[in-house]
């Protein structure tokens, strides 16, 4: 069947609303899919979805909150009217044509280093502003104190402060200001994690929801700062950021797309499940407004019952023409 043997990112990448199902993220953060997602709304009191276009403001309803939630903390420490929120994962999850690696179970979302303006954006102004990073560029790993300022890092500790947070990946040397600096609770840097990029924005990652069986959790962080460790020490030595020799006697071999047997056999079931409207699909019941009760749902199917549906020829996706990288 197509749906088996069709490269996964372009299965999922073609899926524009989620299923109508329960809430439940299959699989790993960088290999699964998700049933029953929720929607950022685009538009809220202390926060903006950006990059509208890629259609990746969805994700578990544990992380819609977290960030709905997490949008407001930031106004009270005074990061100007709120926070843009990049990607959060595809309408059923699943791997990306481009971009990211994990963002896949809906439990990730990526936030910028830049405060929601007083004034609302217009989608096209969304498109096109630009990233600041939070680096100087002249100098080797190292924030740039005329963009850094105290509430930034008070906006990256914010985040890493809720229990449902497993982990926040920054720039390593994002962190390293933090080990520096931060004179707060020392503990909560051990869930500040060293990452390649993330000097535009952050990177937010929440623990499987209680009861999410079919998640897979990863290794718990360090306990302490983890400021001082050699695994911490090895990003600003040369072997992270040195290029791969080529091996002249080696033959070059052409990566292997993942496919969709490779993700959770419930993947399958989840792309060949009904859809479920974008207004339901909101949290707050608008797309382009937010209220203070999620909608209520539409009757769903226990993921159990799809997984236990056969997939026929009808409900082959189609796979969408390859996009530009953004």
């Amino acid at each position: 069947m197509a749906q088996e043997n069709g490269p996964a990112k372009q299965l999922f990448g073609a899926m524009k609303l989620p299923s109508r199902a329960d809430a439940q993220p299959l699989g790993f953060y960088a290999k699964g899919c998700m049933s029953g997602a929720t929607a950022l709304p685009t538009d809220g009191p202390t926060w903006q979805a950006m990059r509208l276009s890629r259609n990746r403001r969805w994700g578990n309803p544990e992380m819609i909150a977290l960030l709905e939630q997490f949008s407001r903390d930031a106004v009270k420490l005074g990061w100007g009217s709120g926070i843009l929120v990049g990607d959060i994962s595809q309408p059923r999850g699943g791997p990306m044509v481009n971009g990211h690696a994990s963002h896949q179970i809906g439990l990730d979302a990526d936030v910028w280093f830049t405060p929601k303006p007083v004034q609302p954006m217009t989608v096209q102004q969304r498109e096109d502003l630009p990233f600041t990073s939070m680096l100087d560029k002249s100098k080797f790993l190292t924030v740039d104190p005329r963009k850094w300022t105290n509430t930034h890092a008070r906006l990256v500790m914010q985040a890493a402060s809720y229990p449902q947070v497993e982990r926040v990946f920054v720039n390593p040397a994002i962190k390293k200001q933090l080990c520096e600096t931060w004179t707060g609770d020392r503990s909560l840097l051990g869930k500040v994690r060293p990452m390649y990029g993330h000097d535009e924005h952050f990177h937010i990652r929440i623990s499987c929801p209680p009861g999410s069986a079919s998640c897979r959790k990863q290794a718990a962080v360090p306990k302490g700062d983890d400021c001082s460790s050699k695994s911490f020490a090895w990003w600003f030595t040369k072997e992270p950021w040195a290029p791969p020799k080529p091996d002249p006697n080696k033959k070059p071999v052409k990566p292997r797309p993942v496919m969709l047997s490779d993700l959770p056999k419930a993947c399958a079931a989840v792309l060949a499940a009904p859809s479920r409207s974008e207004e339901d699909a909101t949290f707050g019941g608008n797309a382009m407004a937010y209220t203070s009760q999620p909608a209520a749902p539409s009757p769903a199917e226990n993921i159990e019952t799809i997984i236990g549906q056969p997939l026929s020829a009808s409900m082959a996706v189609p796979i969408p023409t390859p996009r530009p990288l953004q």
